[in-house]
Protein backbone atom coordinates (compact mmCIF):
# COMPACT_ATOMS: atom_id res chain seq x y z
CA UNK A 1 0.00 0.00 0.00
CA UNK A 2 2.99 2.80 0.92
CA UNK A 3 4.68 1.78 -2.41
CA UNK A 4 1.35 2.12 -4.57
CA UNK A 5 1.14 5.16 -2.60
CA UNK A 6 4.38 6.72 -3.31
CA UNK A 7 3.99 5.71 -7.15
CA UNK A 8 0.98 7.80 -7.66
CA UNK A 9 2.32 10.44 -5.74
CA UNK A 10 5.12 10.75 -8.25
CA UNK A 11 2.98 9.96 -11.04
CA UNK A 12 0.86 13.19 -9.98
CA UNK A 13 3.82 14.87 -9.31
CA UNK A 14 5.66 13.97 -12.76
CA UNK A 15 2.56 15.23 -14.29
CA UNK A 16 2.13 18.43 -12.54
CA UNK A 17 4.45 20.72 -14.89
CA UNK A 18 2.99 19.56 -17.94
CA UNK A 19 -0.61 20.09 -16.72
CA UNK A 20 0.81 23.68 -16.03
CA UNK A 21 1.90 24.21 -19.35
CA UNK A 22 -1.40 22.63 -20.90
CA UNK A 23 -3.16 25.28 -18.76
CA UNK A 24 -1.01 28.20 -20.24
CA UNK A 25 -1.35 27.23 -24.13
CA UNK A 26 -5.03 27.62 -23.19
CA UNK A 27 -4.90 30.70 -21.45
CA UNK A 28 -2.84 32.00 -24.14
CA UNK A 29 -4.93 30.60 -27.04
CA UNK A 30 -8.16 32.43 -24.94
CA UNK A 31 -6.68 35.71 -24.77
CA UNK A 32 -4.97 35.38 -28.02
CA UNK A 33 -8.93 34.65 -29.40
CA UNK A 34 -10.40 37.66 -27.41
CA UNK A 35 -8.10 40.32 -28.75
CA UNK A 36 -8.64 39.13 -32.00
CA UNK A 37 -12.43 39.07 -31.40
CA UNK A 38 -12.26 42.69 -30.36
CA UNK A 39 -9.76 43.90 -32.63
CA UNK A 40 -11.92 42.85 -35.66
CA UNK A 41 -15.47 43.07 -33.73
CA UNK A 42 -18.35 40.99 -35.27
CA UNK A 43 -16.31 40.56 -38.84
CA UNK A 44 -18.23 37.94 -39.93
CA UNK A 45 -21.13 40.78 -39.89
CA UNK A 46 -19.48 44.20 -40.88
CA UNK A 47 -17.44 44.57 -44.37
CA UNK A 48 -15.90 47.73 -43.06
CA UNK A 49 -14.57 49.87 -40.33
CA UNK A 50 -15.06 53.43 -40.67
CA UNK A 51 -14.88 56.50 -38.04
CA UNK A 52 -16.95 59.02 -39.31
CA UNK A 53 -20.25 58.26 -39.21
CA UNK A 54 -22.76 56.62 -36.69
CA UNK A 55 -24.55 54.95 -40.16
CA UNK A 56 -21.54 54.30 -41.78
CA UNK A 57 -21.47 50.25 -41.88
CA UNK A 58 -21.97 47.79 -44.66
CA UNK A 59 -22.15 43.81 -44.02
CA UNK A 60 -25.05 41.18 -43.67
CA UNK A 61 -26.80 39.90 -41.18
CA UNK A 62 -28.60 36.60 -41.80
CA UNK A 63 -32.28 36.07 -40.67
CA UNK A 64 -33.35 34.94 -36.73
CA UNK A 65 -29.76 36.45 -36.10
CA UNK A 66 -29.01 35.94 -32.04
CA UNK A 67 -27.64 38.28 -30.03
CA UNK A 68 -25.60 37.33 -26.86
CA UNK A 69 -26.17 39.26 -23.87
CA UNK A 70 -24.42 37.79 -21.17
CA UNK A 71 -21.42 39.93 -19.80
CA UNK A 72 -23.03 42.82 -20.47
CA UNK A 73 -22.59 45.90 -17.36
CA UNK A 74 -25.70 48.77 -17.42
CA UNK A 75 -24.26 52.16 -19.11
CA UNK A 76 -25.67 53.82 -16.24
CA UNK A 77 -27.15 52.96 -12.66
CA UNK A 78 -29.72 55.27 -13.38
CA UNK A 79 -33.33 53.50 -13.31
CA UNK A 80 -35.20 56.55 -14.96
CA UNK A 81 -36.46 55.96 -18.22
CA UNK A 82 -37.29 59.67 -19.50
CA UNK A 83 -37.69 59.12 -23.19
CA UNK A 84 -38.65 55.81 -24.80
CA UNK A 85 -37.94 54.44 -28.43
CA UNK A 86 -40.12 55.68 -31.30
CA UNK A 87 -42.04 58.30 -32.60
CA UNK A 88 -41.24 62.05 -31.07
CA UNK A 89 -41.54 65.25 -32.90
CA UNK A 90 -42.19 63.71 -36.18
CA UNK A 91 -39.13 62.23 -36.02
CA UNK A 92 -38.09 58.47 -35.25
CA UNK A 93 -36.53 58.47 -31.34
CA UNK A 94 -34.37 56.24 -31.93
CA UNK A 95 -33.30 54.80 -28.79
CA UNK A 96 -33.67 55.31 -25.22
CA UNK A 97 -33.25 58.71 -22.84
CA UNK A 98 -31.79 57.60 -19.36
CA UNK A 99 -32.11 60.40 -16.95
CA UNK A 100 -28.15 61.05 -15.41
CA UNK A 101 -26.78 64.17 -14.05
CA UNK A 102 -23.67 66.02 -15.74
CA UNK A 103 -20.48 64.40 -14.68
CA UNK A 104 -21.81 61.02 -13.89
CA UNK A 105 -20.37 57.89 -15.04
CA UNK A 106 -21.22 56.18 -18.21
CA UNK A 107 -19.59 52.88 -18.62
CA UNK A 108 -19.54 50.45 -22.16
CA UNK A 109 -22.36 47.95 -22.54
CA UNK A 110 -20.05 45.00 -23.51
CA UNK A 111 -16.69 44.36 -24.70
CA UNK A 112 -15.98 45.90 -27.93
CA UNK A 113 -13.45 48.59 -30.11
CA UNK A 114 -14.60 52.12 -29.97
CA UNK A 115 -15.43 52.98 -33.56
CA UNK A 116 -16.42 56.26 -33.05
CA UNK A 117 -15.99 59.25 -30.92
CA UNK A 118 -17.47 62.72 -32.18
CA UNK A 119 -19.57 65.71 -31.72
CA UNK A 120 -22.53 66.93 -33.01
CA UNK A 121 -24.09 70.73 -32.78
CA UNK A 122 -27.30 69.90 -33.33
CA UNK A 123 -27.74 65.92 -32.94
CA UNK A 124 -25.94 63.70 -30.53
CA UNK A 125 -23.79 66.43 -29.05
CA UNK A 126 -20.73 64.49 -27.88
CA UNK A 127 -21.20 60.67 -28.75
CA UNK A 128 -19.20 57.27 -28.76
CA UNK A 129 -20.16 54.44 -30.46
CA UNK A 130 -18.52 51.29 -29.97
CA UNK A 131 -18.92 47.87 -31.86
CA UNK A 132 -19.27 44.21 -29.93
CA UNK A 133 -18.35 41.32 -31.10
CA UNK A 134 -22.03 39.96 -30.64
CA UNK A 135 -22.80 42.05 -33.32
CA UNK A 136 -24.35 45.20 -32.02
CA UNK A 137 -22.91 48.45 -31.92
CA UNK A 138 -24.27 50.70 -29.35
CA UNK A 139 -24.10 54.53 -28.84
CA UNK A 140 -23.78 57.31 -25.88
CA UNK A 141 -25.19 60.64 -26.33
CA UNK A 142 -25.31 63.61 -25.25
CA UNK A 143 -22.13 63.18 -23.04
CA UNK A 144 -20.21 66.55 -21.57
CA UNK A 145 -16.99 64.78 -22.02
CA UNK A 146 -15.81 61.79 -23.89
CA UNK A 147 -13.08 59.26 -22.36
CA UNK A 148 -11.94 56.98 -24.54
CA UNK A 149 -10.31 57.37 -28.64
CA UNK A 150 -11.35 55.58 -31.43
CA UNK A 151 -10.21 52.22 -32.18
CA UNK A 152 -9.97 51.65 -28.33
CA UNK A 153 -11.07 48.14 -27.09
CA UNK A 154 -12.50 48.85 -23.92
CA UNK A 155 -14.49 46.20 -21.81
CA UNK A 156 -18.01 45.71 -20.22
CA UNK A 157 -17.89 48.25 -17.26
CA UNK A 158 -15.35 50.45 -18.68
CA UNK A 159 -15.54 53.78 -18.12
CA UNK A 160 -16.26 56.02 -21.38
CA UNK A 161 -17.68 58.97 -20.71
CA UNK A 162 -19.52 61.55 -18.40
CA UNK A 163 -23.01 62.04 -18.51
CA UNK A 164 -24.34 65.56 -20.01
CA UNK A 165 -26.51 67.82 -22.14
CA UNK A 166 -24.86 68.14 -25.78
CA UNK A 167 -26.20 68.69 -28.56
CA UNK A 168 -29.93 68.74 -29.67
CA UNK A 169 -31.22 68.34 -25.73
CA UNK A 170 -32.90 70.16 -23.02
CA UNK A 171 -31.28 69.16 -19.76
CA UNK A 172 -29.12 66.38 -18.91
CA UNK A 173 -29.89 62.93 -19.71
CA UNK A 174 -27.75 59.68 -21.98
CA UNK A 175 -29.29 58.93 -24.56
CA UNK A 176 -28.46 55.29 -25.43
CA UNK A 177 -28.99 53.50 -29.05
CA UNK A 178 -28.79 49.50 -29.46
CA UNK A 179 -28.24 49.22 -33.57
CA UNK A 180 -26.82 46.02 -35.44
CA UNK A 181 -25.63 46.82 -38.93
CA UNK A 182 -26.85 50.25 -38.40
CA UNK A 183 -30.07 49.78 -38.05
CA UNK A 184 -31.88 51.12 -34.72
CA UNK A 185 -33.66 48.18 -32.06
CA UNK A 186 -35.13 49.10 -28.83
CA UNK A 187 -32.75 48.92 -26.68
CA UNK A 188 -35.86 48.37 -24.03
CA UNK A 189 -36.01 44.98 -25.86
CA UNK A 190 -32.34 43.74 -24.50
CA UNK A 191 -32.05 46.09 -21.28
CA UNK A 192 -34.19 46.93 -18.36
CA UNK A 193 -33.14 49.41 -16.39
CA UNK A 194 -35.48 49.87 -14.42
CA UNK A 195 -34.00 46.42 -12.97
CA UNK A 196 -30.75 47.42 -14.30
CA UNK A 197 -30.72 43.77 -15.87
CA UNK A 198 -30.76 42.22 -19.52
CA UNK A 199 -34.11 40.80 -20.53
CA UNK A 200 -32.23 37.38 -21.68
CA UNK A 201 -28.92 35.76 -22.25
CA UNK A 202 -30.14 36.65 -25.83
CA UNK A 203 -31.92 38.18 -27.84
CA UNK A 204 -33.35 36.86 -31.75
CA UNK A 205 -33.82 39.21 -34.36
CA UNK A 206 -36.84 37.16 -36.14
CA UNK A 207 -37.08 39.11 -39.39
CA UNK A 208 -35.74 38.71 -42.86
CA UNK A 209 -31.94 38.99 -43.76
CA UNK A 210 -30.59 42.46 -43.96
CA UNK A 211 -27.96 44.03 -45.95
CA UNK A 212 -26.29 47.65 -45.89
CA UNK A 213 -24.24 48.68 -48.87
CA UNK A 214 -24.02 51.10 -51.42
CA UNK A 215 -26.38 49.31 -53.52
CA UNK A 216 -28.87 48.60 -51.27
CA UNK A 217 -30.35 51.77 -50.91
CA UNK A 218 -33.76 52.58 -49.72
CA UNK A 219 -35.91 56.23 -48.68
CA UNK A 220 -34.47 56.55 -45.67
CA UNK A 221 -37.78 58.29 -44.41
CA UNK A 222 -39.46 55.26 -44.98
CA UNK A 223 -37.22 53.21 -42.95
CA UNK A 224 -37.30 54.99 -40.27
CA UNK A 225 -41.19 55.40 -40.17
CA UNK A 226 -41.53 51.28 -40.27
CA UNK A 227 -38.92 51.38 -37.55
CA UNK A 228 -40.83 53.27 -35.35
CA UNK A 229 -44.58 51.36 -36.35
CA UNK A 230 -42.24 48.03 -36.13
CA UNK A 231 -40.60 48.56 -32.66
CA UNK A 232 -37.30 46.28 -32.75
CA UNK A 233 -38.30 44.70 -36.39
CA UNK A 234 -35.03 44.00 -38.75
CA UNK A 235 -35.88 45.45 -41.90
CA UNK A 236 -33.65 46.23 -44.94
CA UNK A 237 -30.87 49.18 -44.23
CA UNK A 238 -30.96 52.27 -45.89
CA UNK A 239 -27.04 52.55 -46.64
CA UNK A 240 -27.83 56.51 -47.25
CA UNK A 241 -25.11 58.03 -44.58
CA UNK A 242 -26.70 60.23 -41.84
CA UNK A 243 -25.21 63.10 -43.21
CA UNK A 244 -25.83 62.51 -47.13
CA UNK A 245 -29.63 62.15 -46.21
CA UNK A 246 -30.37 65.00 -44.12
CA UNK A 247 -27.86 67.48 -46.09
CA UNK A 248 -29.56 66.93 -49.30
CA UNK A 249 -31.47 69.86 -50.44
CA UNK A 250 -35.01 70.55 -51.09
CA UNK A 251 -34.45 71.66 -54.13
CA UNK A 252 -33.63 67.96 -55.45
CA UNK A 253 -36.12 66.45 -53.86
CA UNK A 254 -38.36 68.86 -55.32
CA UNK A 255 -36.61 68.23 -58.61
CA UNK A 256 -37.14 64.35 -58.24
CA UNK A 257 -40.85 64.82 -57.63
CA UNK A 258 -41.28 67.45 -60.60
CA UNK A 259 -39.67 64.98 -63.29
CA UNK A 260 -41.96 62.16 -62.18
CA UNK A 261 -44.78 64.02 -61.83
CA UNK A 262 -44.17 65.10 -65.34
CA UNK A 263 -44.01 61.78 -66.31
CA UNK A 264 -46.94 60.74 -65.08
CA UNK A 265 -49.04 64.01 -66.21
CA UNK A 266 -52.09 62.38 -67.04
CA UNK A 267 -52.57 60.55 -63.89
CA UNK A 268 -51.76 63.08 -61.38
CA UNK A 269 -53.66 65.67 -62.57
CA UNK A 270 -56.66 63.48 -62.36
CA UNK A 271 -55.55 62.36 -59.01
CA UNK A 272 -55.19 66.26 -58.13
CA UNK A 273 -58.26 67.24 -59.04
CA UNK A 274 -60.59 64.51 -57.52
CA UNK A 275 -58.77 64.40 -54.15
CA UNK A 276 -57.57 67.45 -52.08
CA UNK A 277 -56.53 64.93 -48.59
CA UNK A 278 -54.80 62.00 -48.81
CA UNK A 279 -55.05 59.16 -45.81
CA UNK A 280 -52.04 57.61 -45.13
CA UNK A 281 -51.28 53.73 -46.05
CA UNK A 282 -48.75 51.52 -45.38
CA UNK A 283 -45.28 51.93 -47.53
CA UNK A 284 -46.72 55.67 -47.97
CA UNK A 285 -44.04 58.84 -48.30
CA UNK A 286 -43.78 62.39 -48.83
CA UNK A 287 -42.36 62.20 -52.11
CA UNK A 288 -44.46 59.22 -52.90
CA UNK A 289 -47.40 61.02 -52.40
CA UNK A 290 -46.43 64.27 -54.54
CA UNK A 291 -45.43 62.57 -57.34
CA UNK A 292 -48.96 60.55 -56.96
CA UNK A 293 -50.50 63.82 -57.12
CA UNK A 294 -48.48 65.69 -59.42
CA UNK A 295 -47.00 68.12 -56.04
CA UNK A 296 -43.36 68.58 -54.49
CA UNK A 297 -42.68 67.61 -50.88
CA UNK A 298 -41.99 71.33 -50.39
CA UNK A 299 -45.83 72.11 -51.00
CA UNK A 300 -46.98 69.35 -48.84
CA UNK A 301 -44.83 70.20 -46.10
CA UNK A 302 -45.97 73.67 -46.59
CA UNK A 303 -49.69 72.96 -46.43
CA UNK A 304 -49.40 70.56 -43.58
CA UNK A 305 -46.81 72.72 -41.83
CA UNK A 306 -44.65 69.55 -41.24
CA UNK A 307 -40.78 69.07 -42.13
CA UNK A 308 -39.60 67.03 -45.13
CA UNK A 309 -38.23 64.58 -42.57
CA UNK A 310 -41.60 64.22 -41.20
CA UNK A 311 -42.42 60.45 -39.44
CA UNK A 312 -46.07 59.61 -41.38
CA UNK A 313 -48.49 57.48 -39.33
CA UNK A 314 -50.76 55.50 -40.52
CA UNK A 315 -54.32 56.89 -41.13
CA UNK A 316 -53.04 60.53 -41.18
CA UNK A 317 -54.60 62.71 -43.59
CA UNK A 318 -52.42 65.10 -45.62
CA UNK A 319 -53.58 67.77 -47.51
CA UNK A 320 -52.57 68.17 -51.52
CA UNK A 321 -51.86 71.22 -51.88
Amino acid sequence: MVSVGSFAQDLIASQAPSDKRLREIRDIKVTRTLKTDLQNPASDIYTDWRNDYVSAVTGHVPANFKVDLRGFCMPTPSRIVTSKFGPRWHRLHAGLDIKVYIGDTIRAAFDGKVRLTKHERRGYGYHIVIRHPNGLETLYGHLSKILVSPDQIVKAGDIIGLGGNTGRSYGAHLHFETRLLGQPINPAFMFDFEKQDVTADFYVCKNQAMTKGEKDEMDIIQMEREVSLREGSILVSTGIPEVAANNESEENADAKATAASSKNGKSSSKNRATASVHKVKSGDTLSGIAQKYGTTVRKLCKANNIKKDAILSLGQKIKIS
